[in-house]
């Protein structure tokens, strides 16, 4: 599996695209920011200026049904924001 699972694209991520050059990645929970900075820069050819990561522990969840009570939680992530250098720019839009 690689690195970069896929990246976030939301409103306010969008945004900071915009006025600060920064995007938001869901990443593998092992990866360090050396190994997430080689990574966006190999797959979207720009230079990257700062990352910064986020783990993200799974919330419990329950519901009822029929069957009775299902307990569960989500799945751990961990996220990355990634600030790119100078005029550099990601169109996630692209290959749509």
């Amino acid at each position: 599996m690689g690195i970069i699972i896929k990246p976030i694209v939301t409103e306010k991520l969008t945004a900071q695209g915009e006025k600060l050059n920064r995007y938001g990645f869901i990443v593998s929970r092992e990866a360090n920011k050396l190994q997430i900075k080689t990574a966006v820069e190999q797959m979207y050819n720009v230079t990257v200026d700062d990352v910064n990561t986020v783990n993200y522990h799974g919330k419990k969840k329950s519901r009822f049904t029929k069957a009775g009570l299902l307990r569960g939680r989500a799945n751990h992530f961990k996220k990355a924001y990634v600030t790119l250098a100078g005029e550099d720019k990601i169109d996630f839009y692209s290959n749509i």
